[in-house]
């Protein structure tokens, strides 16, 4: 590794996509071809590769890497010694943790953790699930899953520990959640001996500032819009700002300019209202980035 740039871990699979769109957002142009495992990235100093995010944690704990994107479930299931330099809301379907969850058959006796006494459990989060089990004092089998892990109760195993976001495709498996043994979020991590050099710590710490800000802004927008003087108040009390509006003198006398921060979900029952209390000019615009 060396001080001229620093190589990037990105999940490849399911979190592929969501992965490039919080990059663009956070000023980050990565383009792929369909046999490459090298993207290409518009900042000469990045070095990229994809790989599995259960990869990660290991080919950064020993410096294969300088900083990679995974899940902190993945950090925890390989007991990765990692700098953990922030977390990152964002998952396939939304910004949201996804949940490891115990399910069996929803024609199951297992009510609880401690009915798994002396059952068989599949899962891909084996070490993590053998350790929560060794909490509670419960001696079970847990066999390592391939894949498609949600058919193999009742016949192949007599419950999963499944990763989901939604809980759908369990639903469609006619499988019950009995317990979340975890929450994750994707986590950005880096290399012990890479957080020593202060240049590729600045570098990392960069980019985690920008992606954070590309989560934060995800869900807001902005709003501009003139006010006439004797409306302001009125108008000034339907604005959830973040924090107070920005409000500036426009050269007409008696107007004012004022910009706002909030939740987009807000906004469609909003502007109607700022109509009708004499706001116009009513400008709403995406934003990239949010920094508190």
């Amino acid at each position: 590794m060396t001080n001229d740039y620093i190589t990037l871990g990105l999940p490849k699979g399911s979190l592929q996509n969501a992965t490039f769109h919080l990059f663009k957002k956070a000023g980050f142009t990565i383009t792929v071809g369909e046999r490459t495992y090298f993207p290409e990235i518009d900042d000469p100093h990045i070095r990229c590769l994809l790989i599995r995010a259960q990869e990660v944690p290991r080919y950064v704990q020993d410096g294969l890497l300088d900083a990679g994107l995974t899940g902190k479930d993945w950090t925890l299931e390989q007991g990765a010694h990692v700098v953990e330099v922030a977390p990152l809301l964002y998952a396939k379907a939304g910004l949201r943790p996804v949940r490891w969850v115990l399910a069996v058959p929803e024609t199951s006796r297992i009510r609880a953790v401690e009915d798994l006494e002396g059952k068989r459990i599949a899962t891909e989060l084996v070490n993590f699930t053998k350790r929560y089990l060794k909490k509670k004092n419960v001696r079970a089998t847990v066999e390592f899953s391939w894949g498609a892990t949600e058919v193999k109760p009742p016949a192949l195993a007599d419950a999963i520990v499944e990763l989901t976001e939604t809980g759908n495709s369990l639903k469609a498996n006619k499988l019950r959640i009995v317990e979340v043994l975890l929450e994750s979020t994707t986590v950005l991590i880096a290399n012990h001996t890479s957080w020593k050099s202060p240049w590729k710590r600045e570098k990392i710490q960069n980019l985690a500032l920008l992606l954070q800000a590309a989560i934060e802004a995800e869900q807001k927008v902005g709003l501009k819009m003139n006010a006439p003087e004797k409306m302001l108040e009125k108008i000034l009390a339907l604005l959830p700002a973040l924090h107070t509006p920005t409000i500036s003198t426009l050269t007409a006398e008696g107007w004012y300019s004022i910009e706002v921060v909030i939740d987009e979900h807000k906004v469609r029952d909003l502007i109607p209202q700022l109509k009708r209390h004499g706001a116009s000019g009513i400008i709403e615009y995406p934003l990239n980035k949010l920094i508190y």
